[in-house]
């Protein structure tokens, strides 16, 4: 570490070993103390390091920390994901990889779904649905359904080559899209079981997803303009916002639409009927 970063570290770690009581480590609070939170021997004996090395840490002396140092400061400290990047950085030293893609959709989020009057879901970083709202529906099908399928990329590629849905170049680069957005999640999410079995099965089962696959592209979806024509109530021009749900790593998508258009006015008419016809988007 540079001398910034080594000074920056060593006020961290002051900093998140005041916070903490004994109690909020399963440790007896023994002995007067002269200052709020944690002793240094106590993180040092929760980390399994030494009393020195850990004082000589919070003093911005000694050697760059190992990795396995820095990942049992952040368990006895009780760091917060965002707290354990912070700490790596300031070490010098890449953060580890988050296990896996979220699956918990936060209670905001579901809120939000519910009040919107434009259709909307949530996708995990493998396109797996997780949330939606009822106009949704109408694009989407039922997900609730038994048998339903919930991955999206699963779908699009479950399409056989002749299905006139390949006819569309915006279709195709829809489909390349979310290939490169899975190779990307697949960096972000190393040794996920979840992301290779699905990327083994589509090699195995689609042509057309293994040729965009060992294209090797790499691309985090963003959004974007799509035309459809929905059965019901024809030709509609969505305007794809995909918003980034950075707490979980999860996407809102939702479909939008300029006041007067028809399309605002298709959403208002789909809103009326309680079974959705879908559309192919």
């Amino acid at each position: 570490m540079g001398a910034a970063n080594r000074d920056e570290a060593a006020k961290f770690l002051r900093a998140r070993r005041a916070r903490l009581r004994p109690a909020d480590v399963g440790l007896p609070d023994v002995g007067r103390r002269r200052t709020p939170g944690l002793r240094r021997q106590e993180v040092a004996q929760l980390a399994g390091i030494s009393v020195d090395y850990y004082v000589r840490l919070e003093q911005a002396r000694g050697a760059r920390p190992s990795r396995q140092v820095l990942a049992a400061l952040a368990r006895a400290l009780l760091l917060t994901a965002d707290e354990r990047e912070y700490l790596f950085r300031v070490a010098g030293e890449a953060p580890p990889p988050t296990a896996g893609p979220s699956r918990e959709v936060p209670a905001g989020i579901r809120h939000l779904l519910a009040t919107l009057p434009n259709p909307a879901y949530v996708l995990d970083a493998t396109y797996e649905l997780l949330a939606w709202n009822r106009l949704a529906t109408h694009f989407l099908g039922d997900p609730a359904a038994p048998g339903a399928e919930r991955n999206v990329i699963r779908v699009i590629f479950r399409r056989p080559d002749d299905d006139p849905h390949w006819d569309s170049p915006a279709s195709v680069g829809f489909a390349m899209a979310t290939v490169a957005d899975l190779r990307a999640a697949m960096a972000r999410y190393p040794g996920d079981r979840g992301i290779a079995e699905l990327v083994t099965e589509l090699t195995a089962t689609s042509a057309r997803f293994t040729e965009m696959w060992n294209e090797h592209h790499v691309q985090v979806r963003r959004s974007m303009v799509k035309h459809i024509v929905h059965p019901t109530v024809g030709p509609l021009e969505l305007d794809c916002q995909m918003l980034h749900i950075a707490d979980t790593d999860q996407r809102l998508v939702i479909y939008t639409a300029p006041p007067g258009s028809p399309t605002e006015a298709a959403f208002r008419e789909l809103t009326t009927r309680d079974t959705p016809t879908l559309a192919d988007v």
